[in-house]
């Protein structure tokens, strides 16, 4: 269950992402929820690497962790497609 979590919160965590930091991406959507997926995950990793524990479920704890994972690796990626 906690991998379909994930995805559902890297699908909200990635339209979140767009939303706050927009600009014209190559992909469009897909490639926004993608990285909305991936960030949730890293996000979660790293969240529990560095000690608050691991981030489980719909809470702001997680969705704030999922969007600051998506918000990374979006500005990762428009800096890699530069």
């Amino acid at each position: 269950m906690g991998i379909i979590t994930w995805l559902v919160l890297g699908l909200v965590a990635g339209i979140l992402a767009k939303w706050i930091m927009p600009g014209r991406d190559g992909g469009g959507c897909l490639v926004t929820i993608a990285l909305g997926i991936a960030g949730a995950f890293v996000g979660g990793w790293l969240g529990t690497f560095m000690g608050f524990g691991p981030a489980t479920g719909f809470n702001l704890g997680s969705i704030f962790t999922a969007v600051a994972g998506a918000l990374v690796l979006l500005a990762l990626y428009r800096v890699l497609r530069r």
